[in-house]
């Protein structure tokens, strides 16, 4: 099978690449640095590939999308086409929804902290344990990778801003590229207040959602339960974390391309916890498996897993 990576110098196309480059079962289309921006030369390798990753920001990649003439399948980083109802979603742990990927050749990847979000929420609108109409909050910390290039050099650099020292608040306006498809694809009515905080480490991601005993139909052992019979594969899996002294790190599984689900809390205030990697089961990881999905292969194939 021929894979080409359209962006491939970008983070979440590095990672791709090299979770792919020992693989045997697929050929990679590579362009030289001073061809892989060239319309003729990525239409040619989109042409010819049998899989495409696009790496690219939304019109680069509703661009690339127009160029394919054939068969080719496309898995989609970007936030272009992720509510579009035309593409299969690329969150296969959603009921129903591994198949919709196996079978479809337009699949949008999952946004990083709407990953953890949907992850939480999803199943338990899906079992009414949380109304549609519920008003919820999310707050995620990252690690700087998933900024891109640009803040990597922020974070980096030799003389970088002391303000980069502490963690830091961002989409703050409230409407972040993620917010649609967190309320989409949960199937709720009103996009979640979301605050996502940058800190100062390279990557690795916590997804959080708070929630008071009178926003759920059920108990905190109901969620439990819901949780530990839907994610039982190597890839997203329930569990109650390792001790780490009354702490849950953001850094737990940086480098891992796995989820880790988790419930914390009391029967008055509960915390609903994803833990994962930005570049992992966040981007790259997660493009990955549904790549596997497609190939009919196992899905954790390349891979690198916690556990």
């Amino acid at each position: 099978m021929k894979v080409f990576i359209d962006g491939s110098a970008g983070t979440t196309g590095l990672r791709i690449h090299e979770r792919l480059a020992s693989r045997k079962d697929i050929e990679l289309i590579i362009l030289s640095d001073d061809l892989r921006k060239d319309p003729n030369a990525r239409h040619d390798a989109i042409n010819n590939a049998d899989i495409a990753f696009l790496c690219l920001p939304d019109a680069a990649a509703i661009e690339a999308v127009a160029m394919i003439e054939g068969n080719t399948a496309v898995i989609d980083t970007s936030t272009a086409h992720r509510v579009n109802p035309a593409w299969a979603y690329g969150f296969p742990e959603l009921p129903g929804q591994r198949e919709k990927i196996a079978s479809s050749r337009r699949i949008a990847n999952p946004g990083c902290h709407a990953s953890g979000f949907i992850a939480l929420v999803a199943p338990l609108v899906q079992a009414e344990y949380i109304s549609a109409e519920a008003e919820l909050t999310c707050f995620s910390i990252t690690g700087y990778s998933g900024g891109g290039k640009k803040m990597i050099a922020d974070y980096e650099g030799e003389s970088r801003n002391p303000l980069l020292d502490a963690p830091r608040q961002y989409g703050i306006s409230q409407s972040h590229k993620h917010l649609p498809e967190m309320a989409a694809v949960c199937g709720l009515n009103t996009s979640p207040i979301f605050c996502p905080i940058v800190a100062d480490f390279y990557s690795g991601m916590e997804v959080t959602v708070p929630l008071f005993a009178n926003q759920l139909y059920c108990g905190i052992d109901d969620v439990k339960e819901i949780y530990r019979e839907l994610y039982t594969t190597k890839l997203v899996h329930f569990d109650d974390p390792a001790d780490e002294g009354g702490f849950l790190s953001a850094a737990a599984l940086s480098g891992y391309d796995d989820m880790q689900i988790s419930v914390a809390g009391n029967d008055d205030r509960i915390l609903l916890t994803a833990r994962f990697d930005n570049l992992g089961k966040g981007a790259s990881g997660a493009a990955i498996q549904n790549m596997n999905i497609l190939l009919g292969v196992d899905e954790a194939e390349g891979l690198v897993l916690s556990r």
